[in-house]
């Protein structure tokens, strides 16, 4: 198995290890500095001379909350078309298309989603580990997507490639030239596989406004942990098949 095969079967280990790293930086723990990107950034925007502290501050909380919702938002329309299974499972699918709901839009809804969600929720990290964070996330999921491509355009020919060349990778689209296809979203599925983003946005939108982020990486634990006992509860339905964004 190649090492990008063996990087998506055990995808959600390593998000979590990056997230882990992010929050928690040894690299960090002799500087003594724990600053958060929270205060980094409103800070600078301060600096700027454009608005002041305070305005700053609300500014970049409104913007990571604008991140997890629009992140919380794709991951359960895009697992609402592909399908709970799908999105948790950790082999590759092609068996055919689905041209529906998000995949109309873009080829990649659930990475997209993802790669909101741990932008919105960067800002609770320290400086140092948000810095390593980002970039190492994004490089690991446009990593992700190229596998998928390589599988998919090998799998399923020149039906993929037509399919590619229409609808864009991450920056949605609203006119594609994709013709629609029928498919029946699976909305309480959807729900209950996404339940981290669904509560963690959720207590983000009503926690924030203290400014404290002990109390919302609080949050953001209890939440991944109910989701894991929500999943495990979870019965996994039939398989389906999806153009590309398989989820984490």
């Amino acid at each position: 198995m190649s090492a990008a095969a063996l990087a998506f079967r055990f995808r959600v280990f390593l998000f979590v290890l990056l997230y882990v790293l992010g929050f928690l930086p040894p690299w960090d723990f002799s500087s003594g500095s724990r600053g958060t990107l929270w205060l980094s950034a409103s800070t600078l925007l301060a600096r700027s001379g454009w608005i002041s502290l305070a305005p700053a501050t609300l500014s970049v909380t409104l913007a990571a909350l604008a991140c997890l919702v629009a992140g919380a938002f794709l991951r359960v329309w895009g697992t609402a078309f592909l399908g709970s299974g799908v999105m948790r499972d950790s082999a590759l699918h092609g068996e055919g298309l689905v041209v529906a709901g998000p995949y109309r839009h873009l080829r990649n809804p659930l990475y997209l989603g993802a790669w909101l969600l741990a932008l919105g929720a960067s800002i609770l990290m320290p400086l140092g580990g948000a810095l390593f964070f980002l970039p190492a996330f994004s490089v690991f999921v446009l990593l992700l997507i190229t596998t998928e491509e390589r599988f998919l355009s090998a799998k399923l020919g020149n039906a993929y490639q037509q399919y590619r060349g229409l609808v864009p990778r991450l920056l949605p689209r609203f006119a594609t030239g994709a013709a629609p296809a029928t498919a029946c979203p699976h909305w309480a599925q959807a729900v209950l596989a996404e339940t981290y983003p669904i509560a963690f946005t959720l207590c983000f939108a009503v926690f924030a406004w203290r400014y404290n982020a002990r109390v919302l990486i609080q949050c953001l634990l209890v939440c991944y942990g109910v989701s894991l006992v929500i999943r495990a509860m979870l019965r996994l339905p039939s398989k389906e098949t999806v153009p590309e964004g398989m989820g984490l």
